[in-house]
């Protein structure tokens, strides 16, 4: 954690929360205010750049430090303010009118309760579109207690609006790296209460569980994890032979894959470039990391703004994806000086170096479409030649002896959700997709799933798929018995075996 000087003033950086993987120490109580009071300067701004009702006040006191109850009488939970319930609630209504298939899900499964008995400790993006699925978790019997798994995302009037209908929440916007270690731990121990299924997006819930609390582990149900980062994790434990639990890789589903990744990244890329840096891009020359699903959601919408694009790829088979769409392979280390733009979407670390950093030219815009920060390496950043000039929410400056400026975005963190938001509707089919998993995992007859990974059933993916169908009046031609036949399906699916590639 690195104190930096701007101006006279102090302001406390954070370090990357995803990587550390050794969570045994906790800083003092004294040393936690003082970095509340440093957010409240930077990362809590009242222009916050996620379109969502912030409160403007100078509050310096750290949540964790306020004594609030919702109306009735619970104080299990920590917000930011729990007197922002009621936008909150608005921005949960708006959200619910584009996902119509969880609420679908909600009306269709409401009377069977197939969470019944279901104990969720979750840690995702806290938004009003992960608010539908926890309050739709909770109508089909679940009990859930929630974390956020990144310290910029959380839209704190939601988070007031879920602690209001008594789900314990713990996040806020602007956390600490302290913070958001004790949240998780607050999620997860209670005296009363036992987690016996978890949703996690990047693997750090998990983790803790399995550091901190081994008993908890062992008798956990499932788990469903929606990361790339995550899911490495959970078969880096697998293959120890650590994993003690089955567990659903959401994020390499086809619902997930193509839509979250490729869909809405085409969307979100250009929406948290604009808010952060108003950037024109006809003729700007941007390279994209990584030509996985993230990185073509990305490339499509750059290109059709006229930006000339180039990728690296480690992968020939991706290589040769990005030569077909009209995309030059470059090295990263070949183009960088020519660069106007850096955007990052392997999941994997230092793909950006400080080398490359150091050759980057004035006024280049960098930032990480990957779910961990640890594409960009920014803590060599945090030297005592560079100076970080905070000019607006998420957006540094970063400058170097000669004057130089890279200009950094939320940190290297991730871009969209960070810097803007994301397109309710794709949100909506990851959250079915979750919500289908939980139902599989906790209802699974016992030896059906092993100590292992699993990708979510073909079948369920499909289902998924249909719910969504309705929003645009499609209407689905049904096999006849001798189609069916003579392609040996069955006519309600699945139309796929599991090895295509859609």
């Amino acid at each position: 954690m690195a104190h930096i000087h701007v101006h006279g003033r102090e302001r406390i950086q954070f370090a990357n929360t995803e990587d550390k993987q050794e969570f045994s120490k906790y800083p003092t109580k004294a040393g936690r205010r003082s970095l509340s009071r440093s957010i409240s300067q930077s990362s809590t701004d009242s222009y916050s750049s996620a379109a969502s009702y912030t409160d403007s006040s100078d509050d310096e006191t750290s949540p964790r430090d306020k004594a609030q109850v919702n109306t009735q009488g619970s104080n299990d939970f920590c917000v930011k303010n729990i007197k922002q319930a009621e936008f909150g609630r608005r921005e949960i209504e708006i959200a619910e009118q584009d996902m119509s298939a969880l609420i679908s899900l909600r009306k269709r499964a409401q009377g069977e309760k197939p969470l019944a008995g279901a104990k969720v400790v979750g840690c995702t993006h806290i938004t009003a579109q992960t608010a539908v699925l926890i309050e739709t978790l909770v109508a089909l019997g679940a009990q859930c207690r929630w974390t956020a798994c990144n310290i910029y995302s959380t839209q704190n009037e939601v988070a007031a609006a879920l602690a209001e209908t008594g789900v314990p929440v713990f996040a806020w916007k602007g956390e600490s790296e302290d913070d958001f270690w004790w949240c998780i731990d607050r999620c997860v121990s209670t005296e009363s209460w036992q987690a016996n299924m978890i949703l996690d997006d990047g693997g750090d819930l998990t983790h803790w569980v399995y550091k901190k609390y081994p008993s908890v582990f062992k008798k956990v149900r499932g788990i469903v994890e929606e990361s790339v980062t995550g899911v490495h994790r959970l078969y880096q434990l697998s293959k120890a032979g650590k994993l003690c639990v089955p567990a659903m890789n959401v994020n390499d589903s086809v619902t997930k894959q193509k839509f979250d990744n490729l869909y809405c990244c085409r969307e979100s890329i250009l929406d948290g470039l604009k808010r952060t840096t108003d950037i024109m891009f006809g003729g700007k020359q941007v390279v994209v990391c990584g030509y996985g699903e993230v990185g073509k959601g990305c490339c499509t919408a750059l290109k059709a703004l006229g930006a000339i694009v180039v990728i690296t790829e480690i992968d020939p088979i991706c290589a040769l994806q990005a030569c077909m769409d009209g995309f030059r392979v470059v090295k990263l280390s070949e183009v960088i000086r020519q660069m106007d733009v850096v955007i990052t979407c392997t999941g994997n670390k230092n793909v950006v170096t400080r080398e490359q950093l150091d050759r980057m030219k004035n006024g280049c815009v960098v930032c990480n479409m990957g779910h961990s920060n640890t594409e960009i390496d920014v803590a060599s950043l945090r030297s005592p030649e560079l100076t970080w000039e905070r000019v607006r929410s998420q957006v540094d400056h970063i400058i170097w002896p000669d004057g130089k400026r890279v200009v950094m975005l939320a940190e290297g963190r991730l871009l969209n959700l960070s810097c803007s938001t994301v397109p309710t509707f794709v949100l909506s089919i990851t959250a079915t997709t979750q919500a289908l998993a939980l139902i599989e995992l906790f209802n699974a007859p016992e030896g059906r799933y092993k100590q292992d990974v699993y990708l979510l059933p073909k079948k369920m993916d499909e289902y998924v798929a249909s719910l969504h169908l309705p929003n645009f009046d499609a209407h689905l031609t049904e096999l006849s018995d001798e189609q069916a036949k003579y392609m040996g399906l069955n006519k309600n699916g699945p139309f796929k075996p599991n090895y295509y590639r859609y």
